[in-house]
């Protein structure tokens, strides 16, 4: 452990907890989060070194350069909230109708703020170029990474790393996976069509709703007996909507869902086999279907080399026991974006605390992030990027 870092960011505890609840406080949604980005902005102007640029709406890219020649790595931390009405109670709960940083978006983007002031302060130890990437609208499809990638802002990186706060985590342990972490996300839509008509005379309609429920209960099957029990896939059936009246048989109802694998030929597989036995129970019935299906975020993929690196660092700074090896992660993240033009990694930070009642999942209106992982996630991406920097 560096001494000195670390007790300069303990002095900076006052500091990053503030700038997290201030963010919190004003939470703002995927590709909304202006007010967001302008005080993110604000507050990077008055760092002396960096340089500040807006290569997207709502998006931001502070540049540490050196001066000295030496690789080029970037940090990434989402900053947008999800569309919910917070119920936690806290006196910084979000001011903002509908909006909530419930994911711990909020922590993240205080995190990489707090280090870039920093390592900015610590300029002339480092060489290269640090890039600290503020990303806008990673909870929704096709995500801001997309952008901030088409915009060049990993141009001429050598490394990209991310973190995310998990309430799977106790505070103090780092989730960390070599090789494929998270999974892809993906959306499908049905149609199913059926004759609507009187509810008294079934026998003249095609009725959707019992095609429907049996596309439901069918599609299930899919994961037990069609897919490879060593393989994984999630299959979710989230949306059902149709019908305008009890006494009615509609025409058609809508049936929406999620797929998550983590390999891409299990991928396209799955999204054969949902069309292929949507449509087969329809037909079978004199129905039919309209079938649309959306590709969303790809898989995280960690490199071995700069796995290995960061969980040096992590225990070398914390401890061995402060590296925890984790399985592959069904949510989604669009972090794999950015790996796609150069290696990365990317780990989950604990952030759950028993002990204060902080066990609440992410995606809940009850979500809270335990604020003494603030401080360790700052060391950590603080003596990250100076370990890959240093003269």
């Amino acid at each position: 452990m560096n001494e000195l870092l670390h007790q300069t960011v303990q002095d900076a505890k006052e500091t990053l907890v503030a700038d997290r609840r201030w963010l919190h406080s004003h939470a703002e949604i995927s590709f909304q989060e202006k007010e967001t980005t302008a005080w993110l902005c604000a507050q990077l102007e008055k760092i002396e070194g960096l340089t500040i640029s807006r290569p997207t709406a709502t998006g931001a890219v502070a540049t540490l350069s050196t001066g000295r020649p030496g690789p080029v790595v970037a940090f990434r931390a989402d900053i947008d909230a999800l569309q919910m009405t917070e119920a936690t109670g806290l006196p910084f709960a979000s001011k903002n109708p509908n909006a909530m940083h419930s994911c711990g978006h909020d922590g993240h983007a205080a995190v990489l703020l707090n280090s870039a002031r920093i390592l900015a302060g610590m300029r002339d130890e480092l060489r290269g170029e640090a890039r600290f990437i503020f990303q806008h609208a990673e909870e929704v499809p096709p995500g801001g990474a997309a952008e901030m990638v088409q915009a060049g802002v990993v141009d001429g990186v050598e490394e990209v790393y991310g973190l995310h706060f998990t309430s799977s985590l106790p505070t103090g342990r780092f989730g960390v996976r070599s090789g494929v972490l998270t999974s892809a996300t993906d959306r499908f839509d049905i149609t199913v069509k059926g004759k609507g008509g009187h509810s008294a005379i079934p026998q003249e309609c095609v009725d959707p709703v019992v095609i429907g429920a049996q596309i439901v209960l069918a599609l299930q099957g899919i994961i037990s007996r069609r897919l490879d029990p060593s393989q994984v896939a999630v299959l979710s059936i989230c949306q059902v909507s149709g019908g305008s009246a009890y006494n009615i048989i509609p025409h058609t109802i809508q049936l929406t869902g999620s797929v998550r694998t983590f390999d891409k030929t299990v991928r396209e597989n799955v999204r054969l086999w949902i069309e292929e036995t949507a449509r087969g129970i329809a037909q079978a019935q004199k129905g039919d279907i309209d079938f649309g299906y959306s590709y969303g975020y790809g898989c995280v993929v960690n490199d071995p080399a700069l796995t290995e690196a960061a969980s040096d660092v992590i225990r070398g700074v914390f401890g061995p026991q402060a590296v925890v090896a984790i399985g592959p992660q069904m949510p989604g993240e669009d972090f794999c974006h950015f790996h796609e033009k150069c290696p990365g990694f990317f780990v989950e930070v604990g952030a759950a605390s028993e002990e204060k009642g902080i066990t609440a999942p992410h995606h809940n209106p009850h979500y809270q992030l335990d604020e003494d992982a603030l401080p360790l996630a700052v060391e950590y991406v603080t003596n990250l990027l100076r370990s890959r920097l240093k003269r």
